[in-house]
């Protein structure tokens, strides 16, 4: 007799295999069909806003897993507000000017920018720009990112451009612009000056080399005859440029002889540096405070020129002699003390990193390697005490990967100085997750020199100034930039190109030092930096969609010295305030081993052939696993065991489906009151696992939400709830009211599951919502997310079933050795003799459900309250278990062995329950 068609066996179409690389395309594309985006902002149209303003990738390349793993969680951020009830909008942006843009054009068109048509060569690196922009679009749209992808903002647009002028204008109109001579950092491999945010620090090999300063004139505090100041540099390039050495007022300074020959250097440093330059026999001969030594002069070693002893608070006795070479056309505190010493500026080294005629002898040569031919022109002098390589953190060009130098040059500034002050208290307004953010960025801006914003670049927002042809003096007043924010919004930036200068300027404008009316325009172009740093005001003020300030800002860390840093500095120089509520970082993607990746190592992971592989679902999944607020790591190891917790969700979401194939949520769903005990404490459980779910969003630490509804599907609905309603779903008349109140609670389960699991895997979350009966809503993304219900809260239930629960693990412990002592097969085939203690008794005796179905086991006994546990014994938490075989048959109906099975003729094979059920649906035997 075939009873199968008397159980109720789950029925879904819901597939157990995701196929993601398939299906997701075709989620996407009704996605596209619904305008899905526009539904969702339809739907929350009048509600509280929540703007998170995005960082805006560069336009250049396909994306990398660091942009998967920043848009992600974004999105995930996006998609749960819009759940929980805000008018979440989602504007992308581009970064869309800049060098390497400009490089490509040159480098894969072979264009001279230099003898090309700037308003030509600019249309190039827009074209370039644009098909990039398209191409990231499809890219960031497979991942699942949900956003109004046909109205994104772009920095080439000309409103976006104009804005960018007033703000400009703005803080020119507060005093903040000026140009000056500086010495900033400088790319010869990029022909550019750069900020500090353009700059990163790389391993580099570079010579090390210890120099003796011949004394000209002591001051009567030093001997002249055979005595030298020691200096040590790792850039023996800068020798020619030298102007001076720096000395620390507090330090001391010893002399000391070595044969015919006398030095002078850091007394805390003498035994160290003669030991590395090989001197092992000296004597001291005197010391001095480093403010007795200001005023000294030595003589360049190779040049006739002088170059004085001065006093510097920049001076460490961390490394070198505690005299430093001093070279104000080549770094940032050498300047500034030539400044204050009046040394003046000798910068030899032009735009391409070649020695100019100012350094005799060097002529043409490449900087780098000129440290070769210093250090040989030393040696001969009889000046180069040591010579050795050391590798050491260096500054690079951020883009070309190549050194950079300092270089004094010319350049538009904004003072940071004016504003640092408004800045430091706007930091403390904005909530910075992680906590540290704020030092981090607090120190960053308390040591952060004025910001260099001029770059010798075409591709990019010229700055708006003209120049007197007669008397050379900087033209930028309200006017001018009113006329060039108008121009720029209907014509572009490009216009600054095509024009001449009378149609640029507003009519009958004079130079206001001479009054002079003829006028040249500057050449240099913005700092991309301050592209992306005016999104703030060209897109949070503009846009309609959006409000200023934002309430988040989400970017990787290396933002807090980028994005973070120059929005902040526009926003506090224009308004005062920060233009963020909220600040949220990420860390690094480093590959399974922990190590950074990069091509070379052929370790990194692409996101497109990770979605090719596993789907894109799987890759959302990755990033809400991991802890991103540091480094993290990806691999694809890790991604299997990611695809393996998606299968058990998955599965989970299937069983549910599975087994409400006939449940009508109209018509079936029973009231709380009528929920059976083990029902209403799973909703309980749902209903802490929804508190916790939505602290975690709310906190953005969405590893917690991953592993709250894993360890929900694969422990306590996989390994208790679900596996113990198994009978009740399968064996019981259909429209029992127990299994009913089983299914309502597994309605409820599903929908919840469903909308929060929706921000990470939405794919998926619009698959199983199709198959859910008694939905209205096409997807589930036009829902609400779950909210606690506190009247389901029974604390007496809860606390009642969290102990048995744990008691349930005691007995499944001993159903485990049972079965490897081969004792039984599965739990059905046991018999359990329990000895409680008294109050383990009352708990297990005062259950409302049967004990054979919550153990899963065919019969449940309770030894008698003075009995001694007999046999082998499992003892545990107060409750000692033998398992015995199951006296009976098995029943071919429900798989209970029992010994009720035979009793009835008609259905000789079924135990006396499923008889009575097998009567009740009418099928007999025969």
């Amino acid at each position: 007799m075939d009873y199968s068609q008397t159980l109720n066996l789950p029925k879904t179409d819901f597939p157990m295999r995701g196929n993601l690389p398939k299906r997701e395309p075709e989620i996407q594309k009704w996605w596209d069909e619904i305008d899905i985006y526009h539904q969702v902002q339809k739907r929350r149209q009048g509600r509280p806003k929540f703007v998170l303003h995005d960082g805006p990738p560069y336009a250049n390349g396909d994306i990398h897993i660091g942009h998967a793993l920043n848009k992600t969680l974004k999105d995930i951020i996006i998609r749960f507000k819009s759940l929980q009830g805000y008018d979440a909008p989602y504007v992308p942006g581009w970064d869309t000017h800049g060098l390497p843009i400009e490089h490509a054009i040159v480098s894969k068109k072979g264009i001279d920018r230099k003898r090309v048509d700037p308003v030509q060569f600019r249309e190039m690196c827009k074209e370039y720009a644009l098909s990039f922009v398209e191409r990231q679009k499809e890219q960031f749209k497979r991942l699942g990112v949900r956003g109004d992808w046909e109205n994104p903002y772009l920095t080439l647009r000309p409103r976006y451009e104009a804005r960018q002028i007033r703000l400009f204008g703005e803080m020119v109109r507060k005093g903040y612009i000026y140009r000056g001579l500086k010495s900033v950092y400088w790319s010869p491999s990029s022909e550019t000056a750069l900020a500090e945010a353009e700059v990163e620090y790389r391993d580099k090999r570079s010579p090390s080399i210890y120099v003796a300063f011949p004394v000209k004139d002591g001051k009567g505090v030093l001997p002249e005859e055979n005595t030298s100041v020691v200096i040590w540099t790792t850039t023996p390039w800068t020798i020619p440029a030298n102007l001076g050495i720096a000395v620390h007022a507090d330090f001391t300074y010893t002399l000391v002889r070595a044969g015919e020959r006398q030095y002078l250097l850091a007394e805390e440093l003498v035994d160290e540096v003669m030991g590395t330059i090989g001197i092992e026999s000296f004597e001291r001969l005197g010391s001095w405070k480093g403010s007795e030594l200001e005023g000294v002069v030595c003589r360049h070693p190779f040049y006739d020129r002088e170059s004085p002893v001065i006093l510097g608070d920049h001076v460490t006795l961390d490394a070198g002699t505690g005299c430093v070479h001093t070279a104000p056309g080549h770094g940032e505190e050498d300047f500034l003390l030539g400044q204050k010493y009046g040394l003046g500026v000798l910068c030899p080294v032009d735009e391409k990193g070649r020695f100019t005629t100012e350094a005799p002898g060097f002529e043409g040569m490449f900087y780098d390697d000129a440290n070769k031919a210093v250090t040989q022109k030393l040696e001969e002098v009889g000046a180069l005490l040591k010579l050795s390589f050391i590798t050491h953190q260096y500054p690079h060009d951020w883009r070309t990967k190549k050194p950079v130098i300092f270089r004094a040059t010319e350049q538009w500034f904004a003072s940071i100085d004016g504003f640092r002050q408004q800045m430091l208290e706007a930091i403390k307004e904005v909530k910075w997750t992680p906590s540290w953010g704020e030092v981090r960025i607090g120190n960053m801006i308390a040591e952060r020199s004025d910001w260099c914003i001029s770059r010798q670049r075409v591709w990019g927002v010229p700055l708006p100034i003209f120049y007197c042809k007669k008397c050379d003096h900087p033209l930028i007043t309200e006017e001018t930039i009113d006329r060039i924010a108008s121009i720029f919004e209907k014509e572009g930036s490009s216009a600054w190109y095509a024009k001449d200068v009378e149609e640029l300027l507003p009519p009958g404008t004079r130079c206001p030092e001479c009054g002079h009316d003829s006028f040249r325009k500057e050449t240099d172009t913005m700092d991309v930096w301050f592209d992306s740093g005016s999104s703030h005001a060209a897109v949070l003020m503009e846009d309609e969609r959006l409000t200023w300030p934002a309430d988040l800002y989400l970017e990787g860390s290396d933002q807090y010295r980028g994005w973070f840093n120059s929005s902040l500095s526009t926003a506090v120089a224009t308004t005062g305030r920060a233009p963020y509520k909220g600040v949220l970082s990420h860390g690094f993607t480093l590959d399974g081993e922990g190590r950074k990746m990069s091509k070379s190592l052929g370790n990194t992971v692409e996101p497109k052939k990770v979605i090719q592989s596993y789907g894109a679902d799987i890759l959302r999944l990755w990033v809400a696993s991991v802890e991103y607020q540091a480094d993290v790591r990806i691999s694809d190891d890790i991604l299997k065991q990611i695809a393996e917790v998606y299968r058990k969700i998955r599965n989970t979401f299937r069983f549910l489906l599975g087994n409400l194939y006939d449940f009508d949520p109209a018509s079936h769903r029973l009231n709380w009151e009528e929920l059976n005990a083990i029902d209403r404490y799973a909703l309980i459980k749902l209903q802490r696992l929804i508190d916790r779910v939505t602290k975690a969003y709310e906190r953005y630490e969405f590893h917690l939400v991953y592993h709250s509804i894993h360890t929900f599907c694969a422990v306590f609905l996989s390994q208790f709830y679900l596996d113990v309603l198994k009978d009740r779903l399968y064996t019981q008349p259909a429209d029992s009211k127990l299994r009913r109140s089983s299914q309502t609670a597994m309605y409820e389960i599903l929908l919840a599951l469903v909308k929060m699991v929706s921000p990470i895997i939405p794919h998926t979350a619009d698959e199983v919502w199709r198959h859910i009966p008694g939905t209205e809503e096409v997807s589930v993304q036009l829902t609400d997310f779950p909210t606690v219900r506190t009247e389901w809260l029974t604390a007496s239930l809860e606390e009642k079933w969290d102990r048995f629960l744990d008691l349930r693990d005691v007995v499944l412990k001993a159903l485990e050795e049972a079965r490897r002592e081969k004792m039984i097969g599965n739990s059905l085939g046991a018999m359990l003799t329990l000895y409680p203690s008294r109050e383990v008794r009352d708990l297990l005796e005062g259950m409302e459900e049967k004990l054979e179905q919550l153990f899963i086991v065919s019969k449940v006994e309770f030894a008698p309250p003075e009995a001694k546990p007999e046999g082998r014994v499992f003892t545990e938490d107060g409750l000692s278990v033998r398992v015995s075989p199951s006296p009976g048959e098995k029943c071919q109906r429900c798989w209970m062995i029992l010994p009720s099975v035979g009793n009835d003729p008609d259905h000789p094979e079924l135990c006396d329950r499923c008889v009575e059920t097998v009567r009740q649906v009418g099928m007999q035997a025969g």
